[in-house]
């Protein structure tokens, strides 16, 4: 199983920028809002955090976050893992897990296993980009595309903004 940085060139690149990210959060918060009424929205920490936040906003409703990574000390981990604690506050809520791409889905399925062991009442995934074979209850827009967002597109190295080097083969 590839891990999550390795990009496959044959599939192409995809850029998001800035305005069209904006957009397509706002088609994702009216995707929820013409079926569903969450509570609370929780961003998987660390992309999905933005996607989630602006999700909330659009939704009128509170926002957490939730730390899954595959990072580790040393290397980047095979699997997922969850980082501290689900918010408290979801106990006894309806809530939307927000993350901002999902391929094999380990890594939403881990971020809502967590949240419905706090308590959640329900729970709901959303994404901004579908790139895999697991379909969360809400995507905006779904490609085979490696996924470029406008907040990853450049590192600081050596206080320099350069290209991200993760995504040079794409």
């Amino acid at each position: 199983m590839p891990r999550r940085y390795e990009v496959d060139p044959a599939k192409g690149r995809f850029d998001v920028e800035w305005p069209l990210f904006g957009e397509l959060s706002r088609a994702l918060a009216l995707k929820v809002a013409r079926s569903w009424s969450p509570e609370i929205v929780v961003g998987v920490a660390t992309a999905g955090v933005i996607p989630g936040a602006v999700v909330a906003a659009i939704l009128d409703c509170e926002f957490r976050s939730i730390l899954v990574t595959r990072r580790g000390e040393e290397h980047v981990r095979e699997t997922p893992a969850v980082l501290g604690a689900a918010p408290h506050e979801v106990r006894g809520k309806r809530v939307l897990v927000v993350d901002e791409t999902c391929d094999t889905g380990e890594t939403l399925r881990l971020a809502i296993s967590s949240i419905v062991n706090a308590g959640a009442s329900e729970v709901r995934s959303a994404v901004s980009f579908r790139t895999g074979s697991y379909e969360p209850d809400y995507h905006a827009l779904a490609t085979e595309s490696t996924i470029v967002l406008p907040w990853d597109r450049e590192v600081l190295v050596d206080g320099v903004l350069v290209p991200n080097p993760k995504y040079r083969d794409a």
